[in-house]
């Protein structure tokens, strides 16, 4: 069996402080961002193999020496939350789920002083018998993928037969409050773009939130192609079609989706235009991978390490400092529409969504 690479990106230097840093506490970045959203992945595997993100085969899984361990996550979440104003932490993957001492690590970090808003976006297989767990230990939501309603597409998209795994841990997530329960989509051309609607109202009819992503240039094989992609505006007139979208005037923020009441709310509806309408300006998050290695965006080019020095003794401060100066070196964007435009080597799995 084969299998694909995740790629080595560029790791930056971050020991020397720009001096134009102004001295501020907190992950500033040079176009006047603040990040206070960190998000952690705990594992680059995962038990499906959706084909916009990793090939049928898999991928060369990182050694398990090299992943952070549960102490080393929760300092620097630690580190985080009470020395750069981190807010809100989200765990991603890979599969989160996958990760055994999920529990402990999220009774951890609500722990903190400030307690940071903790959530889990996952792809919900296994959510059912430890929603629960979890509720305790004080996740307050989560984000489940889900694409389509029919068995044999789900099969199709994921190369696994899963689909009841996945409505079961969307309605146990519900019955163990944690709310709201957002359902993330991706449409993929010819194959679930005609679901529009009836994941709008499976989702409208149970409570959940639904939110639909564009698909994003992050899969393993390197074959995004931009015709293939449902933008934003072809889901709109989807919906539209069956529904009455009106544009929440609640103030957006730095929230990645557009919302909008469904037939004048108060149920809503979000889409996320990562490559069509990009929201990169008032972006304020942070990534955090499985290994240990910094990241400002989504699609950067470069990392900054900081599993080396924390297991090389470095101090709370220094590691802290390490981090500011990553922040402070973010783009201006994601720059999928520039001409020289490069994929990340690491794929989503690898970096966390």
């Amino acid at each position: 069996m084969t299998s694909v690479s995740l790629g080595i990106p560029a790791v930056n230097s971050a020991t020397e402080p720009d001096p134009a840093r102004p001295d501020h506490p907190g992950l500033l970045d040079r176009y006047g961002r603040v990040a206070t959203d960190l998000r952690v992945s705990l594992t680059d595997r995962c038990n499906l193999r959706c084909t916009y993100c990793m090939p049928p085969e898999g991928l060369d899984w990182m050694p398990a020496d090299q992943a952070l361990t549960d102490d080393e996550v929760v300092r620097l979440v630690r580190i985080a939350v009470e020395q750069l104003g981190v807010r809100q932490v989200r765990f991603t993957g890979g599969e989160p789920l996958l990760r055994r001492g999920l529990e402990r690590i999220v009774r951890d970090i609500t722990s903190l002083q400030p307690r940071p808003k903790v959530s889990l976006t996952s792809n919900g297989i296994g959510l059912s018998r430890r929603a629960e767990a979890l509720a305790d230990a004080g996740l307050d939501r989560v984000n489940i993928s889900l694409d389509t309603l029919d068995p044999e597409r789900f099969k199709r998209i994921s190369l696994r037969n899963r689909l009841s795994d996945v409505l079961e841990g969307l309605s146990a997530a519900a019955t163990t409050d944690l709310h709201p329960v957002k359902v993330n989509s991706v449409l993929l051309r010819d194959v679930n773009d005609d679901e529009a609607i009836p994941l709008l109202r499976y989702c409208l009819e149970r409570g959940y939130e639904l939110r639909f992503i564009e698909q994003m240039p992050l899969d393993a094989q390197h074959g995004w192609d931009r015709s293939n992609m449902i933008t934003a505006a072809e889901i709109m007139h989807r919906l539209s079609g069956e529904y009455r979208l009106e544009t929440d005037t609640e103030e957006r923020g730095s929230a990645p989706a557009e919302r909008f009441l469904v037939d004048g709310g108060p149920a809503a509806v979000g889409i996320i235009g990562s490559v069509t309408r990009p929201f990169c300006g008032d972006c304020d998050r942070t990534r955090l991978t499985a290994d240990g290695q910094l990241r400002s965006c989504l699609f950067s080019q470069g990392e900054t390490d900081v599993r080396g020095p924390m297991r090389a003794g470095a101090p709370d401060d220094e590691i802290a400092d390490l981090w500011r100066n990553a922040m402070w070196r973010k783009a201006a964007g994601h720059g999928i529409d520039d001409p020289g435009f490069i994929q990340p080597s690491r794929p989503m799995s690898a970096i966390g969504g």
